[in-house]
C-alpha cells in the first residue's frame, strides 16, 4: 500500500488541516512513513514533525534548556520530564550477562548485541556488518560519497546534518556546552564529557596488557600501539608510517613545504607551532632556561643543554691536564737516564708520547711489509726471468683534465671515468652500476651472500678484505690510530674522528625538528625517532617496540631470564649491569669502603 498516496487522495473532509494547531494522530503517524517535517527551526535549520518537538527544540536557544543528568545532553523541561518518568517505570528486561535493566525488550535486544558480538545489519558493497540499522545507513553514504548537507560559508559537504552543524561553530565559535566546574566552553558535547574527567578524575579505559588508565579512548589507542607497534597512518609521498596522525601531518609538511604558523610580529612562518614559540622568544627575549653553573640564560633548551656541555668539557680538560701534569712531574723525576723521553724505539731515538712511539713503530711494520712482499715478488719472479730488475717507469699518461698523470694507460681509462661520470659495470641483479670492475665484483658479494675472507682465529667471515683486517685487530689488541691530545688509541680510523670530536666540541649532525645538535649522526637518527614515534626493534615474543635496539636486547632478557652480570663477592647474578653496580654498593657499605 502506497502511503504517501493515500495520503494525497485523501479528501479536505478526511484529512484534518495540518496546521500548526492541529494534532491529529493518525496525521502524526502518517509523516512517519512520509518523512515529511514542515515545522523548522528559525535559528539553525532543524526540522521537525511535530510542533510540540520545535517548541521544546527552540529551548535550546533560548537558554531554557537544562543538562540531562543520564544522558548528558541539553534538553527542554518537557523532554526532561519524560525522561523522568521513564527512569520510574519498572524496567522488567533484565540482561543476563551483566545485570543492565531495560524498559523496553528492544533496548534490551540491541544491548545484548554487545555481548554476543552480533551485528544482524550487513552492508551489501563491502559486507560491513553493523549492530543498528541506523549505523548501516550512515555507513552506506561512504560508498555513495552522498554529502547532501552544505556549508554556506567554505563549501565544505557532509553526510549528516549533525555534522554540519558541528562545522557551523568553527565559523560562528559558538560553544554551546559549558563545564559547571571551571566555565570552560565546547563546541562539541563529547568534548565536554572528557574534559569533566579531568575535575572527577574519572579513566574509564583501561590498558588490559600493564593496567595503565586513560580517561580518553583515543589515549587509550595510542598506548596500545606502545605494545603493538602499529602504524596506522602512512605518507602517501613516500610510504612512511606513523603511530600517531599528528605526526603523520607534520611529517607531510616536508613534501608539501606547507607553514601553517607564522610569527605575527616579523611574519617567518614554520611547519610546527613549537618551532614558532620559540621563534617568538627572539621578540620577546623571554629566556627561560638559566645555567646553575654560571648563571647564563637561554631562550630554549637545546641551547642551555650545550651550553652545559662546555662545562663538562672544560672539566675533563682540566682533569685531563692535572693528570698529565702529574704523569710529566713522575716521569722527570723517575726517569734520569732518558730524561723527558719515557717511550723508547729499540731501533731509534727515544719518544715523550705514547702515540708517537706507536706512529714510529708502524714505519718499521710497513718496511718489513714491503721489503718482505718485494723479496717474495723478487723470488717469484727469478724462476721466470732471472737477473731482472724493474727500472723506474715515467708516467706518461697525464689527465687533461687536472693533470694527474699515470705510469700505465689503463690507470688513466680509469681515472677519467671520475669526471666522465661513466660507470660501464653493470649488476645484472639489481641494475647498480660502477666504475671499476672490483667494485660490482664487491657488491655482487651482496646477493650472492658469498664471504670469501675468513678469521683464522674465530672464524668469522666477509665480504671485503678490509673489513677482515679491521676484524683482525679485536684478536691483536693491535689500534694504530691514536688521538694527539689524550693519547686514546683506536682500531679505526672513523672512531678516531669521531673521539677528536669530543675535544673539539665539534656536533655537526642537527636536528631539523628542535635544533639539536650531535656529535654522531646515529644519534641524530636515535633523537628523531622521538619526534616520529617511530619504534623499529621489537620483542618478537611480546610484540612490544623500541626506539633503540640496546633497549630490546635488555628487554628480551626479561623472556629469556638470563643473568649475563655476576657480582664477584656473593655469586649473585642480575640482568642489567645498573642493577649489579647497585648491588655492589650494599658489599661497598659493609666494608666502609668507598665503591
Amino acid at each position: 500500500m502506497d502511503v504517501k498516496s493515500n495520503v494525497g487522495n485523501m479528501s479536505s473532509t478526511e484529512v484534518p488541516d495540518s496546521s500548526p494547531s492541529n494534532s491529529d494522530p493518525l496525521l502524526m503517524h502518517l509523516r512517519m512513513h512520509t518523512k515529511e517535517k514542515p515545522y523548522s527551526c528559525d535559528e539553525c535549520g532543524s526540522s521537525f514533525t511535530q510542533k510540540s518537538t520545535l517548541m521544546e527544540h527552540m529551548q535550546t536557544h533560548t537558554g531554557i534548556a537544562s543538562e540531562c543528568v543520564t544522558s548528558g545532553m541539553l534538553a527542554s523541561p518537557q523532554k526532561m520530564q519524560r525522561e523522568k518518568k521513564i527512569e520510574k517505570q519498572e524496567k522488567l528486561h533484565n540482561c543476563e550477562v551483566c545485570g543492565c535493566s531495560f524498559s523496553f525488550k528492544s533496548g534490551l535486544l540491541r544491548h545484548v548485541r554487545k555481548h554476543t558480538g552480533e551485528k544482524p545489519y550487513s552492508c551489501s558493497i563491502c559486507d560491513s556488518s553493523f549492530t543498528e540499522k541506523s549505523s548501516m545507513l550512515r555507513h552506506m553514504q561512504t560508498h555513495t560519497g552522498e554529502k547532501p548537507h552544505s556549508c554556506e560559508t567554505c563549501g565544505s559537504s557532509f553526510a549528516r546534518k549533525s555534522d554540519l552543524l558541528q562545522h557551523i561553530r568553527a565559523h560562528t565559535g559558538e560553544k554551546p556546552y559549558s563545564c559547571d566546574v571551571c566555565n570552560s566552553s565546547f563546541s562539541r558535547q563529547s568534548h565536554l564529557v572528557t574534559h569533566k574527567r579531568r575535575h572527577t578524575g574519572e579513566k574509564p579505559y583501561s590498558c588490559e596488557i600493564c593496567g595503565s588508565t586513560f580517561s580518553d579512548q583515543s589515549h587509550l589507542l595510542k598506548h596500545m600501539r606502545t605494545y603493538t607497534g602499529k602504524k596506522p597512518h602512512s605518507c602517501e609521498a613516500c610510504g612512511a608510517s606513523f603511530s600517531e596522525k599528528a605526526v603523520l601531518l607534520q611529517h607531510v609538511r616536508t613534501h608539501t613545504g606547507e607553514k601553517p604558523f607564522s610569527c605575527e610580529i616579523c611574519h617567518s612562518a614554520f611547519s610546527q607551532k613549537s618551532n614558532m614559540l620559540k621563534h617568538m622568544q627572539t621578540h620577546t627575549q623571554e629566556k627561560a632556561h638559566f645555567c646553575k653553573e654560571c648563571d647564563a640564560d637561554f631562550s630554549n633548551k637545546s641551547q642551555l643543554l650545550q651550553h652545559k656541555r662546555t662545562h663538562i668539557e672544560k672539566k675533563k680538560h682540566s682533569g685531563m691536564q692535572t693528570s698529565l701534569d702529574q704523569k710529566s712531574t713522575l716521569v722527570a723525576n723517575t726517569k734520569t737516564t732518558n730524561k723527558d723521553k719515557s717511550y723508547s724505539c729499540k731501533v731509534h731515538d727515544n719518544f715523550t708520547r705514547k702515540s708517537q712511539l706507536l706512529q714510529h713503530k708502524q714505519t718499521h711494520i710497513e718496511q718489513k711489509e714491503r721489503s718482505s712482499g718485494f723479496q717474495t715478488s723478487l723470488e717469484k719472479k727469478s724462476t721466470f726471468v732471472p737477473n731482472t730488475k724493474t727500472p723506474n717507469r715515467k708516467k706518461s699518461y697525464p689527465c687533461e683534465i687536472c693533470d694527474t698523470s699515470f705510469t700505465f694507460k689503463s690507470g688513466m681509462v680509469q681515472h677519467m671515468r671520475i669526471h666522465t661520470g661513466e660507470k660501464p659495470y653493470r649488476c645484472e641483479v639489481c641494475c647498480s652500476s660502477f666504475t671499476h670492475k672490483s667494485s660490482m665484483v664487491q657488491h655482487m658479494r651482496i646477493h650472492t651472500g658469498e664471504k670469501p675472507y675468513c678469521c683464522d682465529v674465530c672464524g668469522s667471515s666477509f665480504k671485503q678484505k678490509s673489513n677482515m683486517v679491521t676484524h683482525m685487530r679485536i684478536h691483536t689488541g693491535e689500534k694504530p690510530f691514536c688521538c694527539d691530545i689524550c693519547d686514546c688509541s683506536f682500531a679505526r680510523k672513523s672512531i678516531l674522528l669521531q673521539h677528536i670530536q669530543t675535544h673539539t666540541g665539534e656536533k655537526p649532525y642537527s636536528c631539523e625538528v628542535c635544533g639539536s645538535s650531535f656529535t654522531h649522526k646515529n644519534s641524530l637518527v636515535q633523537h628523531m625517532r622521538t619526534h616520529t614515534g617511530e619504534r623499529p626493534f621489537s620483542c618478537e615474543i611480546c610484540g612490544y617496540a623500541f626506539r633503540q635496539k640496546s633497549n630490546m636486547v635488555k628487554h628480551m632478557q626479561i623472556h629469556s631470564r638470563d643473568k649475563p652480570h655476576s657480582c664477584e663477592v656473593c655469586d649473585l647474578s642480575f640482568t642489567h649491569k645498573p642493577d649489579l653496580l647497585h648491588h655492589m654498593q650494599i658489599h661497598a657499605i659493609e666494608k666502609q669502603e668507598p665503591f
